[in-house]
């Protein structure tokens, strides 16, 4: 027989196409001549005991062509895959997981698939009987010769009948099983030659440029979402929407080679606390009855008291810390031109082990040293503020005056009518800047009895701070290690980190207060999460008003969430005109009788009428919509750097029928949300000064 093919002479698809005539890509006519089958690599994924062969990208699938043709057959080349999350060892023909523990999962060069039994899907020869059939193929095509008959190692018969008809036949098991020939028995299985003609789902690939790498920690238990899968595999859905937003969202960003990718890494912590022995010891004093029930009961819920165990409490903020670490390390090793940032994420309780973490980070000495020289930064921010109140209250022609006094908000609210008096204020200004200093400090005063930045709502007074870092409120006594790099945001989706600091007895978080080494904090929660808790009521407690909706990441409201809005608006709208009929009717009853006038005038009356009763019907109005723009604008504090904390999710249409039905899916929803991570691809990108191709409706 002719040698095979060699790799040099590979066509790819499209040329394929267009050089052969048949509508079956891939299969030549025998009066055109043998073309050589284009390989695809692929690697086995086993899942529940079933294995599944999934093809690489085609970026990935050429690179590893290429390292096959360079000829160093004798060396084990190592070809990095997967955005550089895998590794594959080409001799060996394994594919090795780079940053966490997985099973190796077995490659091959495929060139020739046959049906499988099950679930229909195709799956590849071995590489040395797929070169046979290649030959066989070779020859039939070259003489045009068929009908030609193959036996694989595994006995079983595969029968190229023409180029559009090839089958495969299992061996049947006789009683005579000395010296029996496998014969064409059994259901016939397809062949095909050629990744294209399988309807394979390829992907592209991924961009190689990484310009922020983020950490996810996972919360109680093993499995993540509702199909009980793990850390690594919801990371990697919540990568795959990332990449398809960016796609959307990003296009002339990427068109202009302004962006990458976002890359997130699994950090796991349950396997090092589950393996320290505890399960043993649980399992001698567990009951034996509702015995399933009991041991997920261990295995997930009792995390959350191991997290208040100040033994296993160490233990776990020792992994997540460490783990970080880690993979930072790692990461900068294999992508040694990386100058991106660093954020971390957070699912339920993995959002509390990481707020712990970083409110015991320690600021490194630079810092502090750039927080002093930054003061004069914070009091032009601060005149600048002053300005703004001026302009509120109508008196902007004052602000050269208090500019030249270097009156920032803070010096403002400690100002008298005397000092007033002094800078050359005119009596009226100054009952408008008294009146309004009197009033926003009497609010504070409501809000936080006793505290000592009563009196002065911007004071920098770090009071707070202590409280909120004292260990004597509840936080678990620990020795929290530190971080090798500052993250730039926090983000905590379905978390109950506003419920844990009130069980420990923090009232209230200082609006002064920011984490130590990120300047970014957003709270993600779906509305009928079990488990989430708000934060920004324990920053404004005096004020009642929403979290942010996220907007939907085609950039409107579901059309649920808008007829109901548009139901309640009408029925508000019914409602007031019919009390203003009635107010008009009432009174035209009970009017007194006056003599007859002409029509003009009756009609200029009827005006006025009409005016007088529109205009407290307008003003009636204006309150709700004033304050929804000022529950938008509302401050906050500087825990997220100023800017809104809770973001709250919008449920799917069949999510509203039953709140309870899917409180459970709303808790494990975030990993496959498109409207969650768009928020954390918007809010990343705009620390490095990229916005979305077309800002979406409501958000800020």
């Amino acid at each position: 027989l002719p040698p095979p093919p060699r790799c040099g002479s590979i066509m790819s698809a499209p040329e394929q196409q267009q050089a052969q005539p048949p509508p079956e890509p891939g299969e030549p006519d025998p009066a055109h001549g043998y073309e050589p089958v284009a390989p695809h690599w692929f690697y086995c994924r086993v899942t529940d005991g079933r294995e599944r062969w999934v093809p690489f990208s085609a970026q990935d699938s050429e690179r590893l062509e290429e390292a096959q043709g360079s000829g160093r057959d004798k060396e084990d080349l190592v070809v990095p895959t997967s955005g550089g999350r895998y590794d594959v060892h080409l001799k060996k023909r394994q594919r090795v997981a780079v940053y966490w523990e997985e099973e190796v999962s077995e490659v091959r060069r495929c060139t020739w698939f046959y049906k499988g039994d099950k679930d229909n899907k195709y799956i590849p020869y071995s590489e040395a009987f797929s070169e046979e059939l290649e030959e066989a193929y070779m020859i039939a095509v070259t003489l045009d010769e068929w009908k030609k008959k193959l036996e694989s190692p595994s006995r079983e018969i595969i029968i190229l009948h023409n180029p559009k008809l090839m089958v495969h036949y299992h061996p049947v098991a006789t009683s005579d099983d000395w010296g029996s020939t496998p014969t064409e028995q059994g259901r016939p299985r397809t062949v095909k030659r050629g990744v294209e003609n399988i309807a394979a789902e390829i992907p592209n690939g991924e961009p190689l440029q990484i310009d922020h790498l983020v950490f996810v920690v996972h919360g109680i238990g093993p499995a993540c979402d509702i199909r009980f899968r793990s850390i690594v595999q919801c990371v990697n859905d919540f990568r795959n929407v990332s990449l398809s937003m960016l796609q959307a969202h990003f296009k002339k960003a990427q068109e202009q080679q302004q962006i990458g990718r976002v890359e997130f890494l699994p950090v796991n912590w349950h396997s090092s606390l589950h393996s320290t022995g505890v399960d043993v010891d649980l399992e001698r004093i567990t009951l034996p009855s509702i015995n399933r029930l009991r041991h997920f009961i261990n295995d997930t819920i009792l995390d959350v008291f191991f997290y208040n165990s100040s033994t296993y409490c160490q233990t776990i903020v020792d992994t997540v810390a460490s783990e970080m670490n880690r993979l930072y390390q790692l990461f900068l090793q294999r992508n040694p031109l990386f100058k991106g940032g660093v954020s971390i994420a957070g699912h339920s309780l993995g959002s509390l082990i990481l707020f712990d973490l970083l409110t015991n980070q320690k600021a490194a000495p630079e810092d502090e040293r750039s927080e002093e020289g930054s003061r004069t930064t914070s009091s032009n921010r601060g005149i600048e503020e002053v300005k703004e109140i001026l302009k509120k209250l109508d008196l902007s022609e004052y602000c050269d005056v208090f500019e030249k006094e270097k009156m920032d908000r803070q010096a403002l609210f400690l100002c008298t009518e005397k000092n007033l008096k002094e800078m050359g204020i005119p009596l009226g200004p100054r009952m408008k800047i008294l009146h309004y200093i009197s009033s926003k400090t009497e609010m504070q005063r409501r809000a936080e009895p006793g505290s000592p930045s009563q009196h002065d709502p911007d004071s920098t007074d770090d009071g707070g701070n202590c409280q909120y870092r004292d260990v004597g409120l509840g936080q678990v006594s620990a020795n929290y290690p530190q971080l090798n790099y500052k993250p730039t945001i926090f983000f905590a989706f379905g978390s109950p980190i506003g419920m844990f600091l009130t069980v420990r007895g923090v009232k209230r978080i200082n609006p002064n207060y920011s984490l130590p080494t990120c300047k970014g904090f957003f709270n993600i929660f779906h509305p009928f999460d079990p488990v989430a808790y708000r934060i920004e009521p324990m920053i404004v407690p005096d004020l009642e008003f929403e979290p942010m909706l996220l907007p939907h990441h085609k950039g409107r409201k579901r059309m649920h969430l808008e007829l109901k809005e548009g139901l309640t608006r009408m029925s508000v709208d019914l409602k007031n005109n019919l009390l203003g009929s009635l107010r008009v009717a009432w009174q035209s009853f009970t009017r007194a009788p006056l003599p007859a006038v002409e029509g003009a005038s009756t009609e200029a009356e009827g005006e006025a009428e009409a005016s007088a009763e529109k205009q407290p019907e307008t003003k009636a109005e204006e309150p709700p919509a004033a304050a929804k723009e000022e529950a938008s604008l509302i401050n906050v504090g500087r825990l997220n750097g100023g800017n809104r904390i809770d973001y709250v999710l919008q449920e799917k249409p069949i999510e509203s029928f039953n709140e309870y039905l899917f409180a459970l899916q709303g808790h494990l929803c975030y990993w496959e949300s498109e409207d969650t991570v768009l928020l954390v691809l918007k809010e990343i990108y705009q620390t490095q000064g990229i916005t979305l191709d077309q800002p979406l409706p409501g958000s800020q």
